[in-house]
């Protein structure tokens, strides 16, 4: 993996350090919110799938209640029945923060449903069983909603910890290394300048003392 290209300086050095720690800290923080949005996700795939089982069972109960109610119904006065406008539904749409997520929420309500839960005709002349299976559809209808919020937001959630996977790889292994490789080359070439610095001073230093040495057997020889 090649180097940062910068000028080997004790300043560059110093940049380099800071940026060397910013990108620790910051891989730190990243992996840990990775690590919190595999875990919240987890869950929520979890609950979704219990969910998920739960409303398909569900579902083949009611469809077993209208299978009932349409051999005992008359198919007229059954046809008729469902075609009448029942209760309406109001869907509340929001959002909440997963680590920095934003997620929907959907809250679904039948205000109106009263006791025939949410069924436009009066049960005067339909049978039991298809007044069973009305209420039955009405009372999976939240759930179906809810499991919707859960299934986009483990969707969103999926999106985000990749994101964030790839910037954690990209600081582990390119940001990182690339500084750790860097600095140490930089200080390599600074110790390996400052001892040269170190040879040549005590090379002058000798040839200084080798001169006033001379200098001195010189003087000595002269005035004897």
């Amino acid at each position: 993996m090649a180097e940062i290209r910068v000028n080997p300086t004790r300043m560059e050095l110093k940049k380099l350090k800071g940026k060397l720690i910013t990108a620790r800290r910051g891989h730190k923080l990243l992996k840990d919110k990775c690590d919190e949005l595999m875990r919240q996700f987890l869950d929520i795939v979890r609950e979704a799938k219990q969910l998920r089982e739960s409303l398909s069972g569900r579902f083949e109960g009611v469809y077993s209640m209208f299978e009932t109610a349409a051999a005992l119904t008359d198919p007229k006065m059954m046809s008729e029945a469902l075609m009448m406008p029942g209760a309406e539904g109001e869907l509340s749409v929001g959002e909440k923060n997963i680590m920095s997520v934003y997620v929907p929420t959907f809250d679904f309500r039948v205000p109106n449903a009263g006791e025939q839960g949410g069924a436009g005709y009066g049960y005067a002349f339909t049978s039991g069983e298809l007044d069973e299976a009305v209420r039955a559809v009405s009372g999976v209808t939240a759930d179906l909603v809810h499991l919707a919020q859960l299934e986009k937001t483990a969707l969103l959630l999926c999106d985000e910890i990749e994101r964030t996977r790839r910037r954690v790889n990209a600081l582990e292994y390119i940001m990182i290394p690339q500084y750790e490789r860097t600095v140490k080359s930089i200080t390599m070439k600074l110790d390996e300048n400052e001892r040269g610095s170190q040879t040549r001073l005590m090379k002058v230093k000798d040839m200084m003392v080798k001169a006033q040495i001379e200098a001195r057997r010189d003087r000595d020889g002269y005035e004897e």
